[in-house]
């Protein structure tokens, strides 16, 4: 008896297994019309930005209402989210406006959808007599992502303007954003161009301030000071082939903004995506994310983007055309 108990459960144990795996095989269907869903992936870094918005599309089914499921596809880092959408393994990923086009220089096209207007940041320590470009001479000053830094190349241009060579006049460390935050703590650098959350960590700390705004910079060369210099990024032959599904992606992630904006108690299901329990860097994040949040691209700003590229050293005869910017979105 008890030996056929056995085989009866585990006959049980296959079944339940199989009917679980036969229901992960399925594809997502539309509750009211019985029609399956296309879905659409997108390669993340585990602990991004972008992950925060992708978990609230697809927690508060943002997808689903526009006619799609988002299959967010976490990667530890960036080169391994570029790999991803390059070799087809996702749809899509984000990156940012020189990424696109050296893709394009190169002869992938991708369709940039905006996601972000946040360049970066320049912190000081908050007694830091630095306030203007002018001011960084003579100093240490530290640089996130290299020297092709987006925020690093736009400040060097501005100074330029002014007379001033930032490469000469600075003492310029390269490193990766964390190192860069402890060596300002550790009184090794005087400044630091880094990315604009690693800034909001430090600023939330207290003891710390922006120098002056990157958007003071991009004014400074008559740009738009609101530009998407990050976006999510698709293969153009599948993105022209999915016209209807990279709309709608658009629209949930101008929901998303909107309501994150909107509504703060949506933001305490992410804290731990964002990885802090501090309130004071919490709510620098929270803050950072939204003020990031673009405009809808105009013909102006879509020619402002184009123009950023020139100033950053792409070539005007190899410049991304305004058709890969998409419109429909934020």
């Amino acid at each position: 008896m008890n030996r056929y108990l056995q085989k009866r459960g585990f006959r049980r144990h296959v079944i339940c297994a199989a009917l679980v795996l036969f229901q992960l095989w399925l594809p997502t269907v539309d509750a009211d019309q019985g029609a399956p869903l296309p879905t659409l992936s997108v390669s993340v870094l585990q602990f991004g930005t972008a992950h925060w918005e992708l978990s609230h599309i697809v927690d508060r089914q943002l997808d689903r209402r526009h006619d799609y499921t988002l299959a967010i596809r976490p990667v530890a880092n960036l080169p391994a989210s570029h790999l991803a959408v390059t070799s087809g393994t996702v749809n899509g990923a984000v990156a940012d406006l020189l990424w696109a086009q050296s893709r394009y220089q190169a002869g992938s096209a991708f369709l940039y959808v905006p996601f972000s207007s946040s360049i970066g940041d320049i912190v000081v320590a908050e007694q830091s007599p630095v306030t203007s470009v002018s001011d960084l001479e003579g100093l240490r000053v530290g640089v996130a992502g290299g020297p092709d830094s987006k925020g690093w190349i736009l400040l060097q241009k501005v100074a330029e303007r002014q007379g001033l060579d930032l490469s000469d006049a600075t003492e310029v460390q390269y490193a990766a954003p964390p190192l860069l935050s402890q060596a300002l703590r550790r009184g090794q650098v005087d400044a630091i161009v880094t990315y604009w959350h690693f800034a909001a960590r430090l600023k939330g700390e207290g003891g710390w301030r922006s120098a002056f705004g990157m958007e003071d910079l991009l004014t400074a060369m008559e740009l738009d000071s609101d530009l998407p210099v990050l976006g999510y990024v698709f293969p153009e032959p599948w993105a022209s082939e999915n016209t209807e599904l990279i709309n709608g992606f658009a629209r949930s992630v101008a929901e998303a903004k909107a309501e994150l904006t909107e509504q703060p108690d949506y933001w305490r299901r992410m804290r731990p995506l964002m990885r802090t329990a501090d309130p004071g860097v919490f709510e620098a994040l929270r803050t950072g994310f939204i003020a990031g949040t673009p405009e809808p691209l105009t013909d102006q700003r879509v020619a402002d983007l184009r123009k950023l590229l020139v100033l950053t050293g792409a070539e005007s005869k190899t410049l991304m055309p305004e058709t890969l910017f998409h419109r429909g979105g934020p």
